[in-house]
């Protein structure tokens, strides 16, 4: 037998493991490819020649055209020196002045979507505090899913709901900065993703974040063939056609750590044909195994990508449980178990996540999450003035974004044969989303015997979370 020490909250839960188990962890299974060159070349380099057969951006440039640059918020992209937003941003600016613009004629627009709005020190911390002074208070501004600035434009050839934002389709030069790096949801960020996500409202969301698209089973395996990567597109080039242009993209493919291997400017879709090969070599993960695991262990730290309290909150603990089990689905057989280390202990965070308690107490009264999300209760939380205005007003995550949250975190209910939640300080909570809870991971595996018999094959991701960018593992 082995030992790993698996995320559990703010320390770690040490869990005896057979010696014929696969662990993967970050520079022993794999590593990232080598940077295709420094970003600053790169960015250059991306923004002289852009692909999709559009000029560079110097030359969409002149007097009097507007300019808005949205940018990704503080969920993903790192804020180290050469972050590709530190870099991306004030290179664009530079084109943009060179070609004749006028600074106080460029807005920078920060695309949280239904994530809570960025604060000004935020900002600062992964912008560069030099660049947001430029910028302030006029100048950068959050999207606002709820504010007069969203455009409803009607439906797409899907069937879709299309939203976006106003000031950015209207401007003269509507520039997209990206990060291309894997996600469950629809592949990879960037490319339409960015547009179609950051920059909509709940509404348009509702149309990819629900069961009918997150249930379906190509929702796993976290390939760009998803039937939500095709919605993705679809609500993008409506947007497009609705501006009466195309958009500007400069998308970096980052690694682990978010550093930038490659930067690609131009089209949307061409952006993304150019970042995905590389983003799809760093992504997807082969390992030496002869038979798909039956088991899939993880561990769940208290605070990573939504914020302080995914590991405590049960439905923001149920999402990471099921994008987890997408981007291993490549190496698990179906009807796997899951084993989940996760401090639950019902601290929703009601600062960031004021909607979440309401929402999961309103879930219970449902046979299924998919019922509840079909319910009135549902759209009545969805639509409550008095958290739409605090996602507006007070830096917190829409109501919607729970009910998207549960959508993905159900599958795997769905897709399972058992799922457990290890070391649970409140473990109704975690059983009120449908898990199994145990004390300890042996208890967990003994447990699930009756489902993948005794010796199953495991499968062990101890740092999913806590290691930075994660990867898609496959046989």
């Amino acid at each position: 037998m082995g030992e790993v020490l698996l995320d559990y909250g703010q320390t770690k839960m040490r869990a005896e493991v057979p010696d014929s188990a696969v662990i993967v962890r970050y520079g022993e299974t794999y590593t990232d490819p080598d940077p295709l060159g420094d970003p600053v070349d790169l960015t250059r380099a991306a923004l002289a020649a852009p692909v999709g057969g559009v000029k560079p951006l110097r030359e969409w440039a002149g007097p009097g055209k507007k300019a808005v640059i949205a940018f990704p918020d503080r969920v993903k992209g790192g804020a180290h020196a050469k972050a590709h937003r530190k870099v991306a941003i004030p290179m664009a600016i530079a084109e943009l002045l060179a070609g004749g613009c006028r600074e106080e004629d460029i807005t920078l627009l920060c695309a949280p979507g239904l994530h809570r709005h960025n604060t000004l020190e935020e900002w600062a911390g992964y912008l560069g505090a030099d660049l947001v002074r430029r910028f302030w208070p006029d100048r950068i501004a959050n999207h606002d899913a709820e504010g007069p600035e969203l455009a409803d434009l009607g439906s797409d050839a899907m069937g879709n709901v299309v939203q976006s934002n106003r000031r950015f389709i209207e401007a003269d030069i509507p520039v997209l900065i990206g990060h291309c790096s894997g996600n469950p949801y629809g592949g990879y960020s960037g490319g339409y993703k960015m547009l179609v996500t950051g920059l909509s409202g709940w509404r348009s969301i509702a149309s990819h974040h629900t069961p009918k698209t997150m249930h379906r089973e190509d929702w796993l395996g976290a390939t760009t063939k998803q039937h939500m990567r095709h919605q993705f597109r679809s609500i993008g080039e409506a947007v497009e056609r609705a501006a009466g242009k195309r958009f500007f993209a400069i998308d970096a493919v980052v690694g682990q750590r978010s550093q930038v291997l490659d930067v690609k400017a131009g089209t949307l879709d061409a952006v993304e044909a150019a970042t995905w090969p590389l983003a799809d070599r760093r992504t997807n993960v082969r390992l030496d195994m002869k038979e798909p695991a039956d088991v899939l262990l993880i561990g769940l730290p208290r605070d990573f990508h939504y914020g302080p309290g995914m590991g405590t909150n049960p439905i923001l603990m149920s999402l990471a449980i099921g994008g987890q089990l997408s981007r291993c689905w490549g190496a698990l057989r179906p009807g796997c178990v899951v084993i989940a280390a996760a401090p639950c202990d019902g601290w929703f965070n009601p600062n960031w996540f004021p909607s979440y308690e309401e929402t999961y107490q309103a879930m219970q009264a449902y046979p299924t999450a998919a019922e509840f999300l079909e319910s009135a209760d549902a759209s009545r939380l969805s639509t409550d003035n008095d958290y739409r205005f605090r996602y507006s007003n007070h830096f917190a995550y829409h109501p919607f974004h729970a009910m998207s949250m549960i959508s993905g975190g159900s599958t795997v209910q769905k897709w399972t044969s058992a799922a457990y939640v290890v070391g649970a300080r409140m473990p109704g909570y975690a059983r009120g989303m449908g898990y199994r809870t145990t004390a300890t991971v042996a208890e967990a595996f003994k447990d699930a015997e009756r489902f993948v018999g005794k010796s199953p094959r495991i499968l062990c991701t101890p740092e999913c979370f806590s290691g930075g960018v994660g990867v898609h593992l496959h046989r």
